[in-house]
Parts: structure tokens; sequence; C-alpha cells
């Protein structure tokens, strides 16, 4: 099997644990050469993504919100970026397999996110289990598979609206969050969001990246087609404040962060 079919099979998968390393060892598979067909097409098939029968999935209203004061509490929090992380793993495989006739680079791009974000999954289920909890032990919300859906048809939509939108947000969110845990005493979980900021940059200036050439190959402006494609596909109006500094980092430029304070109070 070349790299995508494996992608595919690796994004069927339900337990989060074989997910996780089956997805860090196809990056390691395809650094070692493994064959890569870019002109590939695929049937969907049944079970996409694959999914552990726990948690049961929810309107994110309906998510109770959790302090971080006490261990049960703090045990909810990590357990809702776990189920992000987890779910980054399958948008980042479904990308590698769903987009045909992209550039080489595109794919080993996303496999790189997928073998990260199984890393981060990782990190955080080993500190939830020392807590007491496992994944699946509370109730979590489906926006961002939601997003991955409404964006299948069109690859230049879903770098706008997944990466650099709604993974984008974890760079504003992490360091209130981060400051939160401190302050409860976690320095485990900081140590671990701070792993998790670092290279979240990263998957967000590839989002970025690719988005551009997208926008450039079909003669579209990015700054302004942006507020278009939120509109179009249903997607989560940001608000401020925004992690400037993150964000520039991850590939924003100044245009764009202008632009998005001004479209954000508008």
């Amino acid at each position: 099997m070349e790299t995508r079919s494996l992608a595919l099979k690796v994004l069927c998968l339900q337990d989060p644990a074989e997910k996780a390393a089956a997805a860090q060892a196809l990056y390691a598979q395809v650094l070692a050469g493994l064959p890569l067909d870019e002109g590939l097409q695929f049937v969907r098939p049944e079970g996409v993504p694959g999914r552990p029968a726990k948690p049961q999935l929810m309107s994110a209203l309906q998510v109770p919100k959790r302090s971080p004061f006490t261990v049960e509490g703090r045990a909810a929090l990590l357990h809702a970026i776990a189920h992000i992380e987890f779910n980054a793993i399958n948008l980042a495989l479904d990308v590698v397999w769903r987009f045909a006739d992209m550039p080489r680079q595109f794919y080993l791009d996303w496999l790189k996110v997928a073998a990260e974000e199984a890393q981060h999954f990782n990190l955080l289920h080993a500190h939830l289990q020392s807590l007491g909890h496992s994944y699946g032990d509370f109730d979590a919300h489906d926006g961002l598979w939601t997003m991955a859906e409404r964006t299948a048809g069109d690859v230049l939509a879903r770098m706008a609206l997944v990466p650099r939108t709604l993974e984008a947000r974890g760079l504003d969110a992490t360091p209130p969050l981060q400051a939160k845990l401190a302050r409860a005493g976690d320095k485990r979980a900081v140590e671990i969001l701070d792993v998790i900021l670092r290279e979240e940059v990263g998957h967000v200036l590839i989002g970025n990246h690719w988005y551009r050439y997208l926008c450039e190959l079909q003669g579209l402006d990015p700054v302004t087609l942006y507020p278009e494609l939120v509109i179009r596909y249903e997607a989560p109006r940001l608000r401020p404040p925004f992690n400037r500094g993150a964000r520039a980092a991850a590939g924003f430029s100044q245009e764009e962060l202008d632009y998005l304070d001004a479209w954000a109070q508008g």
C-alpha cells in the first residue's frame, strides 16, 4: 500500500492509542521512502473517521464548563484538550487521503502534523491518567469534524477554515489556559501546553502556506476571500483578543491581523 491509502486506513482506526501510534509510524515510513501516489482518487469508505464508543458527542453548548481548581474539573478540562488533539489527528489524516493532485510536500506536511498531534494526545492522555481518568470519561463536542465535513469538497476552504481558523483559536486560548492551570498548581499541564503551543504555531503556519498557495493558484486574494468563506461554510466568527505574536509566527501577515481585528469588531 502507498502512503495515502495507509493514511485512510489509519484514519479508520477506532482505538485512540492505536491510531496515535499508527500515525507516528506512518510518518516515519514516509521519511524512510514509502511511496506516495499524489494522483490517486479514493471512494470514501464507511467508518470515517474511526472513533471509540466514548466520549459521547454533543453540541458544544451542552458540554459543561469545568474549573481547573478541582482535580475532577482539571481532568475534564484536560480531557477536552485531549479530544481536540484526537480530532486533530483525524483532520490531518483526512487531508492526506481526501485531496488528490496536490504537491508532494503538501502530503508530507500534513503527515508530520498528524504525527505531532498524536504525540500531543499521548502527552495529555498520560497526564489525564495520572489524575485517575482516561479518554472517554467525559462528554465532548464535535465542532472540528463538523467543519471537516462541510469543507470535504474544497481543499482551499479546508485550509482556510480548519488550520487557520479553528486550530488557530488554540493560539489565542492556550496562554490564558496555562495561567489558570499554573494557579491551580498543575505544572505538568502547563509544560505539556508549552509543547503543544509551540508545535501548533507550526501547524497553523502550514495551513497558512497552503491557503496562500491555493489562492495564488486560483488568482484569489487571501485576505478578502477569508470572510466570504466564513459565511459560505458557516464557520465560527473569531472574537478578540488575539495572540498576535503567535499568529504572526504562524504566518498571518500584518494586513491579515489588522483585518481580523477590524472584521471581528464589525
